[in-house]
């Protein structure tokens, strides 16, 4: 337990901290501050994309087979070169005039000799006449970025003569399209390439309109915004820390630790600015008012902050590399839109005075318009119906959870683009014609030579397999490839893989691994599923800690957690319906549900915490009051904090990666559904039906009689 004498020097710090903000001088330093952290992180924001690894492979723990063989053939030089396939099509087929514009393209790939590729392999016609197709090996070994730049090249030389298979153009025109493992990285690169650009105009467009609405002054807005900008700005410079110290920080991680810290940002700003101006109606001194709204808000905002930090670092326990590095990221973002919005912004607010609300300029003695209120008369409405109130939301949400039995995975590189993309073009003109040269393939190393024999035989008797090559040395081990027969559904691949790997474990044990692209794939799938497993738990355990931490109670954490968690899989329903029914993508990534977890109870437990931190700050004239006060007064404030959330998310959608859309929709649906229906209405309705108890064992449970709490009493 923690000492008086330790709780007063905790307060006095507290106070002298709040004292230092509000200052009539001391505000300029903290100002000042903000703007030299600024300029000494912001350089370092523009150095983050050269640190990005989007490889799938790096994702993997160093512990999974398909990695290991990776690395081993890395090691042995036999994974050195990747190749880009040009393909050619026409529907009617080649004509001569055809198949002169694919002899000169490769004449002239061979004369430009691209440093880092190798000499085009001969032309090869499908047996139906329609299509060819020749590859250029390209280094493995060199930046993504340069090797995007060759693909580039290549995709240049080759559309002068056909048009390219993701253009619409004449129905039998020679299509062309480059793909193979060097068109795949390259278009992966470049869907993440202008991530931080795009997703920060068009986030930073977004909530300047919804700041204009919510506030309706052409001044206020820029405050709340330049302060979130600078949490942003920090925010980069914790990342490009994170990848220098060998986190895996792909665009992923950047782009959601950028819609996160706008979101958090404005959402913390949206509170404080609240609770300001709803002090400054009782204050002349807009410097006390300040310091009171620090003081009465600032907890709230700390404890939800902290909560969210905490959720996030329970991704470290995750082997998937990009979504252990997401969670110190976005941890870090979430200490920085704290600093900003607790520390720059009330400083901001003050040296820029009352004057900064105009034309809305609230006034001592100004009427307090909640208890009026929308919230406030809804508050009313859920105290005289609050069973059928949470019956009813409880079966809306139950029948949103239906959604679940249209959840499925199997996303891909090859299907986890939104729109058409060359390499997936490519690898679909390859299949339809070449059929006999894209059947799926695995790679097994054998470790020690004298097993190689009997994991060949082991291979050639699991169902799946059509063909084993013959064994090649790679270093010390022995290797050959598996082709397989189960071809035309990646999930019927992965079971294969899954198959011939407990047929080699049965035959040589460990000696034999296998890797290859559907091997990652399945090694991605279970690392994310052992993630799943691991993190949900954990992150439900932490966030009831610190509510009963905050709100002092054990019930009331069960609840809110509770309600979190109906709304969370609701909101998972309902993405996985529109996904695969409007959307029409292919399934879902395996990370997915993990972020939207996390981040989705993490920040719904910011509204629990706002709402009922306020219900306890009112409950002297009794719980029911209390639970309808603190609806009226936080009402307006969490639903406007909600829509900007929501907001900044759905900005996900605007990039062209399956993976971001489903996460973007997910966390801003759910958000959404969380503030108007859950924040709104389940949680009062809940805390109403529940009564006193809902705070037991704390003083307001001990000290209530008939659900109204004995003034006389101490202050809880």
């Amino acid at each position: 337990m923690t000492s008086r004498r330790e709780r007063y020097a905790a307060a006095t710090f507290v106070d002298r901290l709040i004292g230092a903000i509000v200052g009539r001088r001391s505000k300029w330093i903290f100002v000042l501050a903000g703007a030299v952290l600024t300029l000494a992180l912001g350089p370092l924001a523009g150095k983050l994309a050269p640190l990005e690894n989007n490889s799938p492979t790096s994702f993997l723990p160093a512990a999974a087979a398909s990695t290991r063989v990776l690395k081993y053939e890395q090691a042995h030089g036999q994974a050195a070169a990747q190749p880009a396939i040009v393909v050619y099509e026409r529907r009617a087929g080649l004509t001569a005039t055809d198949r002169r514009t694919i002899a000169l393209d490769r004449a002239e790939l061979e004369a430009r000799r691209l440093v880092d590729a190798g000499t085009p392999t001969p032309v090869v016609f499908a047996s139906n006449g329609r299509a060819a197709f020749f590859s250029i090996p390209i280094s493995g070994a060199i930046p993504s970025t340069t090797l995007g730049s060759d693909v580039s090249q290549i995709r240049a030389v080759v559309a002068r003569g056909a048009t390219p298979a993701t253009a619409e153009g004449p129905r039998d025109a020679l299509r062309v399209a480059v793909g193979g493992p060097a068109g795949s990285a390259a278009d992966a690169t470049e869907a993440f390439a202008g991530i931080d650009t795009t997703l920060l105009a068009v986030t930073v467009v977004i909530v300047a309109l919804l700041l204009l609405l919510i506030y309706r002054s052409p001044v206020l807005w820029l405050v709340p915004l330049v302060s979130v900008g600078l949490a942003a700005v920090w925010s980069q410079g914790v990342a490009y820390f994170l990848a220098r110290s060998g986190f895996v920080v792909n665009g992923m991680t950047v782009g959601i630790l950028t819609v996160l810290v706008f979101g958090a940002g404005t959402d913390y700003a949206l509170l404080l600015i609240a609770r300001y101006r709803e002090e400054l109606r009782r204050q002349a001194d807009a410097h006390l008012a300040m310091a009171v709204a620090l003081r009465r808000a600032g907890p709230a905002i700390v404890a939800s902050g902290l909560t969210v930090v905490l959720g996030l670092l329970c991704l470290l326990l995750a082997q998937l590399n990009d979504i252990a590095a997401l969670g110190p990221a976005c941890a870090g973002a979430i200490v920085c839109a704290l600093a900003a919005q607790l520390v720059v912004l009330p400083a901001l607010l003050l040296v820029l005075g009352r004057r900064v609300f105009w034309p809305f300029i609230p006034r001592l003695g100004d009427e307090v318009p909640e208890e009026s209120g929308l919230f406030g008369k809804l508050g009313r409405l859920i105290r005289q119906h609050r069973r059928p109130v949470w019956v009813g939301i409880v079966l809306l949400m139950g029948g949103c959870c239906l959604g679940l039995l249209t959840y499925q995975g199997g996303l891909t590189q090859q299907n986890g683009f939104v729109g058409k993309v060359d390499s997936v073009e490519a690898q679909n003109l390859l299949t339809v014609n070449f059929p006999e040269i894209t059947a799926p393939r695995a790679n097994v190393l054998v470790l020690h030579p004298s097993a190689t024999a009997p994991a060949r035989v082991a291979a050639l008797h699991t169902p799946g397999v059509a063909a084993v090559s013959a064994a090649t040395p790679v270093g010390r081990g022995m290797a050959f490839d598996v082709t397989l027969t189960a071809g035309k559904t990646e999930n019927a691949a992965s079971n294969t893989v899954i198959l011939l790997r407990q047929h080699l474990a049965r035959a040589v044990g460990s000696q034999a691994l296998v890797g290859g692209q559907i091997a990652t794939n399945v090694d991605i799938a279970d690392a994310a599923s052992h993630d799943r497993a691991i993190i949900i738990p954990v992150v439900a355990g932490v966030i009831l800690v610190m509510l009963g931490f905050v709100l002092r109670s054990l019930v009331a954490p069960f609840v809110l957690v509770a309600t979190v968690l109906l709304s969370f899989f609701a909101s998972l329903g309902v993405t996985a319906v529109v996904a695969r029914y409007l959307f029409g993508f292919a399934g879902f990534d395996p990370s997915v549900p993990i972020f939207g977890f996390v981040f989705l109870v993490a920040l719904g437990v910011d509204y629990n915490i706002f709402l009922m931190l306020r219900v306890r700050e009112e409950a002297s004239a009794g719980h029911a009051a209390g639970v309808v006060k603190g609806l009226a007064v936080t009402g307006s404030v969490i639903t406007s904090a909600g829509v900007v959330l929501a907001a900044t998310f759905s900005v996900l959608a605007v990039l062209p990666l399956v993976a971001l859309v489903e996460v973007g929709f997910l966390i801003a649906f759910g958000v959404l559904i969380d503030t108007v229906l859950i924040r709104s209405a389940l949680v009062p309705a809940l805390s109403l039906e529940i009564g006193s108890p809902l705070w037991w064992p704390s003083c307001l449970w001990r000290n209530s009689r008939d659900g109204v709490l004995d003034a006389s009493r101490r202050e809880c």
